[in-house]
């Protein structure tokens, strides 16, 4: 067991990526203790890119090392911890969380910000969301077309809205550098990377069907609806050629 902002943590490290062993139950229950411990942190949601990208990015190590959560996002990695004897139920994904969170959020009042994806993305998502989950605060949004030299301006911004759980979708390592780099001025209890989960909520991307997700095929479709994802799609195999033939 780790621990980590006072929540305790089951991990496994896979190519030398941590893991939390959790569910979507404990993902959220472990995220409602973050924001209950009140100080900055971040959750990351890890599937094979990230551990691939890891591998030559010593700066996303470090951000995934001293994240508070990780959560196994993708059946390469649920695939990579059955081969160690270890059985997770599901996947942890950066749209279900999102999904989840705004839940919490009409229950409790956790105060949201969106941060990510093309120009009215995150307000298209914030309306949908809205309508998904009747009092969801989501107090403010933002595009994620900036450069890197404006990410403190841009985080001093999102501080001014005071979020419990900052939102950010611009892709893995944008997303989790931001969050690492700028926590000590955007100040979210809870910041986290989710992808293209924005693109999702806001109506420019099509999620999987119920059945395809259900046969771990999620991933296919996304690459069949937007072929530009092609190179994060071969980091699978390159994933599990790591994973075979590492000690």
């Amino acid at each position: 067991m780790v621990e980590t902002s006072s929540v305790a943590r089951d991990l496994a490290p896979i190519l030398g990526t941590p893991v939390d062993l959790v569910d979507m139950d404990r993902a959220i229950a472990a995220i409602e203790s973050l924001i209950r411990v009140g100080e900055p942190s971040l959750v990351v949601t890890v599937d094979t890119s990230a551990i691939v990208l890891a591998q030559t990015d010593a700066e996303l190590r470090e951000v995934q090392a001293g994240a508070s959560l990780a959560t196994p996002d993708s059946i390469g990695v649920l695939w990579a911890l059955r081969r160690r004897g270890i059985a997770l139920p599901e996947r942890v994904s950066g749209v279900d969380l999102v999904a989840r969170i705004c839940g919490l959020s009409a229950d409790h009042g956790y105060r949201i910000f969106l941060l990510g994806a093309a120009p009215g993305v995150a307000e298209m998502a914030a309306e949908r969301l809205r309508l998904l989950y009747p009092g969801c605060n989501i107090v403010g949004t933002r595009h994620g077309y900036f450069p890197p030299e404006s990410d403190e301006t841009v985080a001093a911004e999102v501080a001014a809205y005071h979020p419990d759980v900052l939102i950010v979708a611009m892709g893995i390592p944008r997303q989790e550098k931001f969050l690492w780099r700028t926590r000590h001025l955007h100040r979210a209890k809870v910041g986290i990377g989710v992808g293209g989960s924005l693109d999702v909520f806001g109506g420019k991307a099509k999620r999987a069907p119920r059945i395809v997700q259900r046969l771990n095929l999620e991933w296919l479709w996304r690459l069949i609806l937007n072929p530009r994802k092609l190179p994060k799609a071969l980091t699978l195999p390159k994933f599990v050629w790591m994973v075979l033939t590492r000690r």
